[in-house]
């Protein structure tokens, strides 16, 4: 059998069966090039119940986040239930998984290819590790905050250990001068971000259609309610306006005082500190 071919066929079972490249090559190699005996042969030995894994839904898992010398990286990894999220060597896997992700500056494809400590790839060891497991895992999204002027605070709400939860904040600040205070508002914001689940940091960045469509579903709802055209336009008006507030950072209510905006806490800070918000992420898993 020419290299080419078979790779071709390497290429072709690990379509078919969702396996690692070197145990596809073992197929083949003990097979004879048989496609059909090297699936059977998959089976025998366990690995290719990942590939039937994978057409599960995966809505349980893990996000982590890594920091070091104001560099962050937040990432999501799925499995299909919170049991297997426990599970020791999910949790290393993706703790490590989270390393190589800052390393990476949260480039997602090149995270699949990366090598890991034990020479595998990140694509192969999630293989090896669903054939373990029982359930399917993925590898949702990751994001990277770099340092450059800014700040970078995190939080990971009910942490199964440092920096590993199932919802975790990053947010990113400017300021012209970094002190204690503003340090502490900075790790309060991620808080509140994870707790309040903003879309944007401000009004102007809200999605126009999914506002028309929000803005038609508040019609919908008050076409029957016996009111005249003008007094239904006046309260989705209303209603539309308390959509954007409420999920929008600046514009929302401070969980460390609710008498108080995020915007006004920010306006208290910035009477001896020029503050902005430059971006955010917030991630639970399975959202």
């Amino acid at each position: 059998m020419s290299s080419s071919s078979h790779l071709d066929k390497i290429k072709k079972l690990r379509e078919l069966t969702g396996v690692g490249f070197g145990d596809c090559n073992i197929a083949i190699k003990e097979c004879g090039g048989d496609i059909e005996e090297s699936i059977k042969y998959l089976r025998i030995r366990g690995f290719s119940k990942a590939g039937k894994k994978m057409e599960r839904v995966a809505n349980d898992g893990l996000i982590c986040v890594h920091e070091e010398n104001n560099k962050l990286s937040i990432i999501e990894i799925n499995c299909e239930t919170d049991f297997a999220a426990k599970n020791l060597e999910f949790l290393n896997f993706s703790e490590n998984l989270s390393k190589l992700c800052f390393e990476l500056k949260g480039d997602l494809n090149n995270l699949k290819k990366k090598k890991m400590k034990d020479g595998n790839s990140v694509d192969d060891n999630v293989i090896n590790l669903i054939s373990k497991i029982g359930e399917k895992i993925t590898i949702r999204r990751c994001n990277f905050f770099d340092n450059n002027k800014y700040m970078n605070f995190s939080y990971v709400h009910a942490a199964l250990k440092k920096n590993i939860g199932k919802l975790g904040a990053v947010v990113s600040i400017k300021s012209t001068k970094f002190n204690q205070q503003i340090k502490d508002f900075g790790h309060k914001l991620a808080m509140h971000i994870a707790a309040s689940n903003p879309l944007t940091i401000e009004v102007s960045q809200l999605d126009k259609k999914m506002l028309e469509k929000e803005n038609e579903i508040i019609s919908e709802e008050l076409k029957n309610s016996g009111k005249s055209d003008n007094i239904i336009e006046k309260i989705s008006r209303g209603k539309l306006e308390k959509f954007k507030q409420e999920n929008t950072l600046i514009n929302q209510i401070w969980i460390m005082d609710p008498k108080k905006k995020v915007k006004d806490v920010i306006a208290e800070l910035g009477k001896e500190n020029s503050i902005t918000i430059k971006d955010f992420v917030r991630y639970k898993v399975g959202e």
